[in-house]
């Protein structure tokens, strides 16, 4: 599936034939009535979902301005988002057969989410993980050794997020027979984008749902931070098409967009084709892929999801930026006046949130997808502080 001239199958024919048969799977299963019921039957009763949406009253008093709601994804077991999209792919991947799980991580949440349902489903896991985001999330690297996953090292390249989906990549076609690759953002070639949209987009149903029930109306802004996007995309899909809200995704600036030290894919990103999607792409002066940065390990991603390319092409979401610094000063400020302590992916929302709300009239709503809990960026934080 393309996303206008964005998404696509860039890749060996090998590959190509093994999503062919991964579609063909999954537009079975989400037609299936009993697949659907034991996904929304895990989702309720082993995830914890619905997750709440809650009125941030203080933070909307002490900020002035708009209402600001947070949808509370970090409730969720596992403590982030991620978990919505392992369960539905472990799913479809014992409904193929399939005995062996591989996935890649970031900032090691997708990792978790993923060794926990291999766990509960008895299959054998390993995950890739960049050398550098092992290194600055040790705490998560250890929950997944604790649920049983083997976590591989990736010392290649930048030893981040993008060199493991291209190691994880490599290592499904070496083990295609047996092995289902649970990619865990809403990237990579079709159906990738495609299915992990289906299975966060319980995230939207949700919030509309709510939302109504609390104010009796929709939301005037959604805001989101965006790696890949899977969480954004989630929260998005539900009201793509009620045009009166304004999506607003929140990317990573790092030290500057004036800086060489930024993940800012769509705000300087060009068009260009990686990991198997023609999408939005930091490219280095030579026109290869780029080297980014920012102290998020789940936000250092040099391309974004074929749809949020789209919809900025065709301007129904915007895209703004949230420096390291923004979002540790928002990261602080929730936990605070909140008590709430959000993951530094997460921050960047609640960053730019802040700013927005400010702006607004205080019969306009805000609503931010917080993806995800703050346990395992404390530490990096903390240095963070420590080096100003």
């Amino acid at each position: 599936m393309e996303y206008g001239k964005f998404g696509g199958q860039f890749v060996p024919p090998v590959v190509i034939e093994a999503l062919n048969e991964l579609e063909k799977e999954f537009n079975k299963a989400i037609k299936d009535h009993k697949f659907i019921e034991d996904y929304r039957f895990y989702l309720k009763n082993y995830v914890g979902r619905p997750s709440p949406l809650y009125f941030a009253e203080a933070l909307t008093k002490k900020v002035g301005g708009a209402k600001i709601y947070l949808k509370r994804e970090d409730l969720n077991h596992t403590g982030a988002h991620k978990i919505n999209n392992t369960m539905g792919q472990i799913l479809l991947a014992r409904r193929m057969g399939k005995t062996k799980i591989i996935a890649e991580t970031g900032a090691g949440q997708h990792g978790v989410a993923t060794a926990t349902a291999a766990a509960m489903f008895g299959m054998e896991c390993e995950i890739f993980q960049g050398e550098i985001d092992m290194e600055r999330q040790k705490l998560n690297v250890f929950r997944m050794e604790m649920l049983g996953a083997k976590v591989t090292g990736v010392g290649q390249g930048t030893k981040t997020l993008a060199d493991a989906v291209d190691f994880a990549i490599g290592k499904w076609v070496e083990r295609i027979e047996d092995t289902f690759y649970l990619l865990g953002s809403a990237v990579g070639p079709h159906p990738y984008p495609t299915m992990v949209k289906f299975f966060q987009k319980i995230i939207g149903e949700e919030t509309k749902k709510q939302i109504l029930e609390v104010e009796n109306r929709l939301p005037d802004y959604l805001v989101a931070c965006v790696g890949g996007g899977s969480n954004a995309i989630g929260l998005f899909t539900d009201f793509l098409n009620e045009k009166e809200v304004k999506l607003i995704g929140v990317e990573a600036a790092g030290k500057g967009l004036d800086t060489d030290k930024h993940a800012a894919t769509m705000t300087l990103g060009k068009e260009a084709v990686i990991h198997g999607m023609n999408t939005k792409v930091v490219l280095d002066k030579d026109g290869n892929i780029g080297e980014v940065y920012t102290m998020s390990a789940g936000l250092d991603y040099p391309g974004v999801g074929p749809e949020h390319a789209h919809l900025q092409d065709i301007k129904r979401a915007t895209y703004e930026s949230i420096t390291d610094k923004e979002a540790v000063d928002a990261f602080l400020e929730l936990s605070r006046v909140e008590g709430i302590i959000p993951a530094i992916e997460s921050s960047h929302a609640v960053a730019y949130a802040i700013k927005l709300a400010s702006t607004l009239s205080k019969d306009k709503v805000i609503i931010i997808n917080l993806s995800g809990r703050g346990d395992k960026d404390v530490e990096s934080v903390e240095k963070y502080l420590k080096n100003q």
